[in-house]
């Protein structure tokens, strides 16, 4: 794959998840099996690191400490597009990193602000990454099932596949 290409994935991957914010992170533990919750980033970095505030004695802190596979979804129904990744996490203890990326909705969950001693980092290096983006208004999304449901023909639901990082 071209510099030129990884670049321009990463900016879509980037861009998306911007657009989004809110992922749900699904953990796995050997007795509940998978767990997920709502999680909102905080970054994405330059290199698709993803970067989450967390408490770092929650319970996703103790399955991750087990298990760091973890798998986060991002979703975006209104414009029709979809990200599904694959990372490895990692807890990141770094006041200046914190401080950089501290924003006044984080205050909401940590009232302490960057004092608070459970506050830390939550940071996902991806090691897959695939989108789904039909780049259609609803409208024409609907219109284009009941199409495929008369004629008999498949749904076309746009662009899918892999992004390189």
């Amino acid at each position: 794959m071209s510099e030129q290409s990884k670049t321009e994935s990463l900016k879509y991957f980037r861009d998306e998840i911007n657009e989004v914010k809110t992922a749900m992170l699904t953990t796995y533990n050997s007795e509940k099996g998978f767990s997920s919750r709502p999680m909102g980033t905080a970054d994405v970095d330059a290199d698709g690191n993803i970067w989450f505030f967390t408490n770092e004695y929650s319970a996703k802190a103790s399955e991750i400490s087990v298990e760091n596979t973890i798998s986060l979804t991002y979703s975006d129904p209104k414009n029709h597009t979809y990200l599904s990744i694959i990372g490895e996490a990692d807890f990141v203890d770094d006041k200046a990193k914190m401080k950089e990326l501290w924003n006044p909705f984080v205050k909401a969950f940590f009232p302490e602000g960057l004092d608070d001693p459970k506050l830390t980092l939550l940071k996902i290096t991806p090691t897959d990454a695939e989108y789904w983006d039909s780049n259609s208004s609803s409208m024409v999304v609907l219109f284009n099932v009941l199409k495929a449901t008369v004629t008999g023909q498949r749904f076309d639901g746009g662009k899918h596949g892999k992004i390189a990082l």
